[in-house]
């Protein structure tokens, strides 16, 4: 795991602080952060029949098949039996059954948007455990999946927010496509923040339990926010919410402290959503996130290349961005501390190899840091510092060299006797002796 605890070692004149980030939130005017489209509640439609429906007789009336629009009688499916699906799911299907159930689910839950404020809650609450049971009679159908939307509808009218989530991830888990997608999204997206904003009121504590109130959690409903916010983007990544929800968990993550987790969700948002209206905050959040993380010289560089990266893309894609001088004093800023991050690296380890008397080394990194960061606060020090071991030796002499001497080194060495001093003595000797094997030697 990277470290991300910082250390207050850095220039705080160049240093951008959290609340200049709050401020680029603030400022950007995303509607992400404002009244979503999904927080305000309004009465849905009847998404799969009509009330006028509700006067045909299903016992003379034949119903239409949910493949093809084939017409067959009522109390069959479209493969001819009511028991085969049973038979091959486990589950039975009763199509006019689940038809019932759902218009008298619509009609309470119709009454109930006009009902008084005291009764209204119990007559959402009825109208959902009816949808429920509609979904029961009809698995897979059409039916199950309006049901299943209007479900969390009920709960949600209800204020029953996490009956009204399971529902509608129930919904979109199980029924990628659903014609429903975008306001089963825009229901979840509105939920998270109502829990979100909870948390920010400060009216949880971390050791507290909730048993009572269905409007949010068990405890810690920012986490679950959250969680719901990256289910909305994982279930639907094509969906027009899918940017809004992964901005919106990352501003919570930086609103929490958790720099290298927004990250992620930033540098997803970038990835994914070319075309967001959020990619200019994207990329501005993401380099502050990214210093964040950054951990100080004892650490790799690794994040401080990545902003570095990161602050060119910007300069190269907004350029019309950046003619706002708010917006350009934030890149410079953002520039000149990555700067400043690089070159108190460069300094740190050419003071580590001063210390070990590696003075070639440390001049390689002073030079190194004058080259790359002329106008960083550092190059007046490296400059002094390179004068003053510029003619020192460029490594230290080896403690106690003459001990090798008296032990054995593990590198072989040559023979005493060659075969080539052989030959050359031959000459000499003449043929009174035989010349020795030569494989001997080898």
């Amino acid at each position: 795991m990277r470290r991300t605890v910082k250390q207050n070692q850095f220039n705080p004149l160049i240093r951008v602080t959290p609340s200049a980030l709050l401020l680029v939130v603030c400022v950007a005017g995303c509607q992400t952060f404002g009244g979503s489209a999904g927080e305000q509640r309004f009465f849905p439609p009847l998404p799969f029949v009509s009330s006028g429906d509700a006067d045909s007789d299903d016992e003379s009336t034949e119903v239409a098949s949910q493949v093809g629009g084939a017409k067959r009688k009522p109390g069959t499916n479209r493969f001819g039996s009511s028991h085969l699906v049973g038979y091959v799911t486990g589950q039975s299907e009763d199509l006019p059954r689940a038809k019932e159930l759902y218009l008298e689910a619509d009609a309470i839950f119709r009454e109930a948007v006009r009902a008084p404020d005291e009764q209204r809650t119990k007559m959402f609450e009825q109208s959902a455990k009816l949808f429920h049971k509609a979904t029961k009679e009809a698995p897979g159908s059409a039916i199950h999946q309006d049901a299943l939307f209007m479900k969390g509808e009920a709960y949600f009218f209800a204020d029953d927010l996490n009956n009204a989530r399971d529902a509608f991830e129930i919904l979109q888990k199980e029924f990628p496509r659903n014609r429903h997608s975008d306001r089963a999204a825009a229901r979840l997206f509105a939920i998270s923040k109502y829990w979100i904003d909870l948390d920010k009121s400060g009216s949880e504590s971390w050791y507290t339990l909730n048993f009572f109130d269905d409007k949010r959690p068990m405890r810690d409903s920012a986490s679950h926010a959250i969680r719901v916010l990256d289910q909305i983007r994982y279930d639907d990544p094509t969906g027009k919410l899918a940017d809004d929800a992964t901005m919106a968990a990352a501003a919570e993550y930086i609103r929490r402290g958790d720099y290298e987790r927004a990250d992620e969700f930033l540098a997803d948002l970038r990835e994914t959503f070319s075309d967001s209206d959020h990619l200019f905050l994207a990329h501005l959040l993401g380099i502050r996130c990214k210093l964040e993380v950054y951990a100080g010289p004892l650490y790799s560089e690794r994040m401080l290349d990545e902003a570095d990266v990161l602050v060119k893309q910007t300069r190269r894609r907004f350029p019309d961005k950046l003619k706002d001088k708010k917006y350009a004093d934030m890149v410079a800023r953002a520039a000149a501390e990555i700067d400043y991050h690089k070159a108190a690296k460069l300094s740190y380890r050419a003071d580590i190899r001063e210390k070990q008397r590696e003075y070639a080394s440390a001049r390689d990194l002073y030079r190194m840091l004058l080259r790359d960061h002329p106008q960083a606060p550092q190059a007046e020090q490296a400059r002094e510092r390179l004068a003053q071991i510029e003619e020192l030796p460029g490594s230290p002499d080896k403690p106690l060299a003459f001990m090798t001497k008296l032990f054995p080194s593990a590198k072989q060495s040559p023979p005493l006797v060659t075969v080539e001093s052989l030959r050359s003595t031959e000459g000499d000797a003449g043929e009174s002796e035989p010349p020795p094997n030569e494989s001997f030697f080898r």
